[in-house]
Formats: structure tokens, sequence, C-alpha cells
């Protein structure tokens, strides 16, 4: 495996990540930081969450002299919540070389990030509005300036942007160096590339998927005052064999942890605040099985690997698609289900809707009525209410055990408006099946499985096969082995 130290980096920086938890790199960071920390101009195309902040931050870090006081990086960005994530990011990848970054962006008091600006700044990083508006009062000097990033370029051009990004970069030196990142890459973008960058190096890496189909996926629309009483609930009603909650930051962490501490519940914390023995200690009461509940960031989280986790749950919305898919990738492990339950506050739903896009997964409501006793292959199927709810796998393909299964393939998914509720509905309705009869439901992208009674097989596929959801014709037929 690559290490960043493969790549070139120096030991102050190689530090910096070590502080911050950074084991090896991501495929972006691979492909881009060799050519930048070369001199040569990249164009990025990454999703959010793939890491592509280290990818152009590690070489702007080498890049900057500590001893000259000018503006030597200018990092822009379509929003002040990406502007403040990458600023919170370069400073900590320049903690050990003393390199001061600034933060530049609309909505806070302009006349502090001017005295910002005055004591001095070897990177800024800001919205293209706040840059402008400074350049214009002459508060921000670019001339010495001789690498430039632009973040998250399309959505600049979505929100009208591209013209005072031009006006910006033609105030910036001519043998500057220029990395663009963008998710997609319009015919705009790639004008501007063929503009402002000289022969640049193109790098393209495809976002993380969800690959774990072991894995069942809930969310919970709770209040943010009510989320640690919820997270009791949602505990006590399944019971995990072994559980890690995620949450954002490690004051938080610490928070949930006394909280859950109060309430009698035997629950570790890990973050990276923590001692090295400390951690390895936690890490050693989890692993062997002694502690079921792990309260957890997501750099503490790196590298575990502990096939008896039965349970993830997001505390705190994930800060990416990507994120979320690596958090629920805990669990489901070694041909074991598993769950994973997220929390979102009202103002989240937009953030929930992202995840569902990303993975093809459409996320169940958790409710008290979907717990089960415990959470292993081993463990029996969750018994259903009613038609139409929806049904959890109980981690074997094809097999029951209350007698022969058979799985059928459905031609129909997501992407078809299909959700597991209403293949229930369609099943037990044509086919005259009970609705618990019907198990195993699970809907991808472009098609789903349904596993129903060996001895009723035929007769579903003859009554559902042609029949209408939502406009879409279903087409089943029997899995091949």
């Amino acid at each position: 495996m690559t290490s960043f130290a493969d790549l070139g980096l120096s030991e102050p920086v190689l530090a910096a990540l070590r502080d911050v938890g950074y084991e090896s790199p991501s495929p972006i960071q691979e492909q881009a930081i060799p050519p930048l920390l070369a001199g040569s101009d990249v164009i990025g195309q990454a999703q959010t969450g793939s890491g592509k902040t280290a990818a152009f931050g590690l070489p702007l870090v080498e890049y900057v002299d500590p001893s000259e006081s000018a503006v030597q990086g200018l990092v822009l960005t379509p929003t002040r919540e990406l502007c403040i994530q990458v600023t919170q990011a370069l400073r900590a990848y320049g903690a050990r070389k003393g390199v001061d970054v600034v933060a530049v962006f609309g909505g806070a008091p302009i006349r502090s990030q001017q005295a910002q600006l005055r004591r001095g700044g070897h990177i800024v990083v800001g919205t293209v509005g706040r840059v402008k508006d400074l350049i214009s009062r002459h508060s921000l000097l670019l001339h010495d300036t001789r690498f430039v990033v632009l973040d998250e370029a399309d959505e600049m051009l979505d929100l009208g942007f591209l013209e005072d990004v031009e006006r910006i970069i033609s105030l910036t030196p001519g043998s500057r160096q220029t990395a663009l990142f963008s998710a997609t890459m319009p015919p705009e973008i790639r004008k501007l590339a063929e503009r402002y960058l000289y022969h640049p190096v193109s790098v393209k890496v495809r976002a993380a998927t969800l690959t774990v189909d072991t894995v069942e996926q809930f969310s919970l629309e709770v209040k943010q005052a009510d989320k640690a009483d919820a997270l009791v609930r949602v505990l006590e009603a399944e019971r995990p064999d072994q559980a890690i909650v995620f949450v954002r930051t490690k004051v938080r962490c610490d928070q949930l942890y006394r909280k859950l501490r109060a309430r009698r519940m035997n629950v570790k914390a890990l973050h990276g605040d923590m001692s090295q023995g400390a951690r390895d200690g936690v890490m050693l009461a989890f692993k062997g099985g002694r502690v079921p509940v792990l309260v957890a960031t997501d750099v503490a989280a790196r590298g575990l690997d502990i096939s008896s986790v039965t349970h993830v749950v997001n505390f705190d919305v994930p800060t990416s698609p990507d994120v979320y898919v690596h958090r629920i990738g805990r669990t489901g492990r070694i041909g074991r289900s598993g769950r994973a339950i997220t929390f979102y506050e009202p103002r989240q739903a937009h953030d929930i809707a992202a995840i569902e896009r990303h993975t093809s997964t459409r996320m169940a409501p958790w409710t008290p009525g979907a717990r089960v006793a415990a959470l292993r292959v081993e463990a029996r199927p969750r018994r259903h209410s009613k038609p139409g709810d929806e049904t959890r796998r109980d981690g074997r393909d094809g097999a029951a055990r209350d007698g022969a299964r058979t799985r059928l393939v459905v031609a129909g998914g997501l992407a078809d408006g299909i959700e597991p509720k209403d293949l229930i509905h369609v099943i037990t309705t044509a086919a005259g099946l009970d609705g618990e009869a019907v198990r195993n439901v699970r809907v991808l992208h472009r098609f789903a499985f349904v596993d129903v009674p060996a001895a009723e097989a035929r007769r579903v596929i003859e009554r559902v096969d042609g029949a209408e959801v939502d406009g879409h014709r279903l087409r089943l037929e029997p899995v091949r082995s």
C-alpha cells in the first residue's frame, strides 16, 4: 500500500498527518499529489468526501515558505461552509511548518478579515464574492500568489461565479501553478481549464460507492436536544452485540459518552485527544467484546476492523456520502448482516437525500417495531405486523428457517421509484400470499431481490410478472445458482 511518505511529502507535513490520524492516501491523493509537488497544473475530477482537500492542500502547504509574509496560495471555494472546512484542514496540515491560513467569506465582518490579512497569511481560502471585495479594497494583494486552487468549480459555475473567478485569476502571476477540482466537467469548466491551466495533468477518481449489501439502513428524524434520549431508545430496542456510535467532534464524543455512562450503560469513548495508551485500552476492550458500545469520531475509528460489530449509529450525519459509506462498512462483515441507523435533524433532510442518491439505497424510517433480539446470521428474521411494512434480511440467501424458499430477481429498482413495500404489496395482492411469507427484500438501483416460499414461487412469477408499479412493468425470474 502506498504511504504518504512514498508521495514525496516532507517530514513536517508527514508529522502533521500523523497528528490528525491519516494513515494512507486516498486514490485522488495518490494520483494528484506527485504531479502537484512536481509543479504541474492539475485537473482533478472527484466528489466531495474523496479526500481532494488533502490532494491539493498538502502540496500547497509544501509550497509555502513561512519566512515570506506575502499571500503565496489562494483557494477559491463556492460556499462559506466549504471555505471553513478547507481552512481547518490546511491549518492542520501546515501546523508543523508554521503556515498561516486565513479564511475570508461573506456573512462575517470584513474588517476583522482585513485585520487578519494585515497581520499576514501565507494561504488565503475564500469565497469568490468576499475575495473580490477584499481585492477591490486593496486588502488582498495577489501579485506574489503562485499557487491557485479552484475547489468545486462546477458549483461555482452553477452559482454564476465563473466570470468573477476569471477576473481573480487574471490578477495572479502568469507563472502560477493552478489546480482545478470539480465533481463534473461541463463545457464551461473545460474551457476555463483550457484558458488558465498549462498542460494540466488530468486525474479522475470515482467516488466510493456502497458495496456492503449486508447492511440494512434506517434513518430517524430527531431534534438536536432529543438525540441522546433517542440513542438510548434505539440501543435498548436494537440490543446490539456491538455498536459503533459515530459523532462529528471530539467534544461531542466526550459529552455523549458521559450521558450514556450516567444512564449506567457499558460504553467507551474513542477520539484523537486521548493518549495512545488510553486509545489502545479502549480498542482492546471493544475488540475483546467486553464493551458493547463505542462512541467514536471518524479519525479515531480509522482502521477499525472488528467483524462482530452488528450496528452502526450515525449520531451526527456524516460530512459526506463517502464518509457514510465508510462508516456503515464497519458492520455487515464476513457474511454477517448488520444495521445502520442515521439520526438527522429536520434541516438535514437534504443530507439524507444526498446519501441515498449516492448509494442508490433508500433508508427506511426506524421505529421500535424494527427491533430484533440480536443481529447475527443465526438470528430469526423480524416478524411484520402487516403487509407493506419494511422487511429485514436474515443474512442467508435463498433459504429460510421454516421451509424451502426461492429467491427471485426483479427487473426494477430504486431508479424506477420502487420501494420494498411496493414489492411486498404487489406480491401479497396478486399472488394471495400472507405478508410474512415475503422476506429478504433488497431493492437496488435497477433490480431487486425477494424471497418467497419455494412452493409458491411459480405462482408468484405467473401472477406478478408484468404487473405495474408506479408505471414500471415488473419482470420476475428465479435466481440461478
